[in-house]
C-alpha cells in the first residue's frame, strides 16, 4: 500500500508538472506567435514600401531613359513647349540616391547634393532645363584638362590650352588643373559638343577677347568668371583642327551666340564687357541661360539680330534663376521676334528698364522679383521700341505671378493667345516669394572636391 501510495503521489506530481509545463509552452507559443505576427506585419509594411519605391524608381528610370534617348531637335519649331523639368530633375536625384536637397532650385538640386560631383562631372549634362535642355555638351566624350592659361597663337594653339581644347572635332568635357586667368588674343571660337566646366577652380576669362559660339550645336558653359571683354579681330583664328580663317572685328561680347542651337549657359559671373554680356542672334535657338550673376554693365543681353531679320522668329530662349545685380542699366533681356520665357529671376538693379523688345516677340514673365530703382521715372519693368502706331498693343507680353516692389510695374499687351504663350513656356514657375532663395547662389560657385558644392 505504501508503494501504491507513493506511486499515486508521484503520478499527481508528474501530472501537475506536465500541466505547468504545457501552460508555459502554450504561453511561449502565444507570445512567439504575437511577436512573429508583429514582425511579419512590419516586414509586410516595409516590403510594400520598398515595392512602391521600386515601382516609383523603375518608372522614374524609364522616364529618365526616355529623356536621355530623345534625339536633338533639328527643327526648332518642333521643340516641345510646356515642359516641367523639375520632374526630370527629381528623377535624376532619385537615380543618384537623393530624395531631398532642399534648395528649391531644380538645376542645383540635380547635382550639388553629390559629394562626389567632381568624379561624376558629366552628370551635370542631365540637369539642364528649359529650351536648352537637350544641350549635352561634351557628355559623351573624354575629359580634357587645361593646364596652360596662355593663348600665344590663335592659329596654332598649344596643346593644354583652352583654345586647343574647344576647337577639337570630337566631344570633350573640358576642366582645369588649377586656378587661372586666361586673356585671349582673339575670339575663342568653339566647336560643337563641348563643355567648359570650371567647377572646383577659379577661372577668369578677362581683359581680352571672349567666347564665340558660331554655327555649332550642343555647348555647355559652366562656372566661369567672364569680364572686361574687349573688341578684337582683323586676324586669323582657328575654329577646328582643319580650318582657320580671317576674322573681322568682334564686338567684345562676353558670350556671343551666332546661328547656334542647343546651348546651356549656367552658373557664370559676367560683368563689364565692351558690348553685351550674352548676345544670341542670327537664328540661334534652343537656349537656356540660368543661374548666372550679372553686374556692372549697360546692355546686358540681346536676343535677336535686328527687326528685319525674320529668321529669329524661330528663337526660343529660357532665362531662369539668374540674379540681375548691381550696376546694370538695361536689356535683361532685349528681345526680337521669338519666344522668351523669363522665369524666377531676381531683378534687384536697373537704371532704365529690365525687359524690352521690338518686332513682335512673345515674352512670358513668370514668378520673377522686380525691385524698381528709387528713380520715379524708371519704375516700369518693360520697354517697347518700334510699333509707334500702336502695333505694340498686339505683342504678347504677360506678367504672371511676378513680385513687383518699390513701385515697379509691368505693362502687359496682346490678346494672350494660348498657343503663343505655350511656345514661350519651358518649365514650371515657382512662387516669386522663393526667388531670393532659388537665386542665392547665382554666379560661379566656389566648389571644393569631396564636399557638396
Amino acid at each position: 500500500m505504501i508503494e501504491r501510495k507513493g506511486e499515486s503521489t508521484m503520478g499527481i506530481s508528474h501530472s501537475c508538472f506536465s500541466s505547468f509545463t504545457l501552460l508555459l509552452i502554450l504561453l511561449f507559443v502565444c507570445v512567439s506567435a504575437t511577436a512573429q505576427k508583429t514582425e511579419l506585419n512590419s516586414r509586410l509594411a516595409e516590403g510594400n514600401k520598398l515595392q512602391d519605391l521600386n515601382k516609383s524608381s523603375m518608372a522614374h528610370q524609364f522616364d529618365d531613359e526616355k529623356w536621355r534617348n530623345e534625339h536633338a531637335v533639328e527643327n526648332p519649331e518642333e521643340i516641345a513647349s510646356m515642359v516641367d523639368m523639375s520632374i526630370k530633375n527629381s528623377t535624376v536625384r532619385r537615380n543618384l540616391g537623393y530624395f531631398s536637397c532642399g534648395s528649391g532650385n531644380p538645376i542645383d538640386d540635380c547635382w550639388r547634393c553629390d559629394r562626389l560631383w567632381y568624379r561624376r562631372r558629366r552628370r551635370l549634362a542631365n540637369c539642364a532645363i528649359g529650351f536648352g535642355r537637350n544641350a549635352v555638351g561634351g557628355r559623351d566624350g573624354r575629359y580634357y584638362v587645361v593646364t596652360d592659361s596662355g593663348d600665344d597663337d590663335p592659329v596654332n594653339p598649344k596643346p593644354g590650352t583652352l583654345r586647343h581644347a574647344v576647337i577639337q572635332d570630337r566631344p570633350l568635357w573640358i576642366v582645369f588643373k588649377r586656378d587661372m586667368v586666361i586673356t585671349l588674343k582673339q575670339e575663342l571660337i568653339m566647336n560643337s559638343f563641348k563643355t567648359i566646366d570650371a567647377r572646383g577652380v577659379n577661372v577668369h576669362i578677362a581683359y581680352g577677347a571672349c567666347i564665340t559660339i558660331q554655327f555649332v550645336t550642343n555647348i555647355i558653359i559652366h562656372g566661369l568668371h567672364i569680364h572686361d571683354c574687349k573688341p578684337t579681330g582683323n586676324a586669323m583664328v582657328r575654329s577646328s583642327p582643319s580650318h582657320y580663317g580671317w576674322r573681322t572685328m568682334a564686338d567684345g561680347d562676353g558670350i556671343s551666340i551666332f546661328g547656334a542651337s542647343h546651348i546651356w549657359i549656367d552658373h557664370n559671373s559676367l560683368s563689364n564687357c565692351a558690348d553685351g554680356l550674352i548676345d544670341a542672334v542670327m537664328g540661334s535657338t534652343a537656349i537656356t541661360i540660368s543661374n548666372n550673376y550679372f553686374t556692372h554693365h549697360n546692355e546686358v543681353m540681346l536676343l535677336g539680330h535686328s527687326d528685319s531679320y525674320v529668321r529669329d522668329k524661330q528663337m526660343q530662349v529660357t532665362i531662369a534663376y539668374n540674379h540681375f545685380g548691381e550696376g546694370l542699366i538695361q536689356r535683361m533681356p532685349r528681345c526680337r521676334h521669338g519666344y522668351f520665357h523669363v522665369v524666377n529671376n531676381d531683378y534687384t538693379h536697373w537704371e532704365m528698364y529690365a525687359i524690352g523688345g521690338s518686332a513682335d516677340p512673345t515674352i512670358n514673365s513668370q514668378g520673377n522679383r522686380f525691385l524698381a530703382p528709387n528713380n520715379p521715372f524708371a519704375k516700369e519693368v518693360t520697354k517697347r521700341e518700334g510699333g509707334w502706331n500702336g502695333e505694340w498693343k498686339q505683342w504678347n507680353w504677360r506678367s504672371e505671378g511676378d513680385l513687383l516692389l518699390n513701385g515697379a510695374y509691368f505693362t502687359p499687351s496682346g490678346v494672350g493667345a494660348a498657343a503663343s504663350y505655350a511656345r514661350a513656356s519651358s518649365l514650371g514657375a515657382k512662387l516669386s516669394s522663393l526667388v531670393s532663395i532659388i537665386t542665392s547662389n547665382a554666379g560661379a560657385l566656389a566648389c571644393i572636391n569631396g564636399r557638396m558644392c
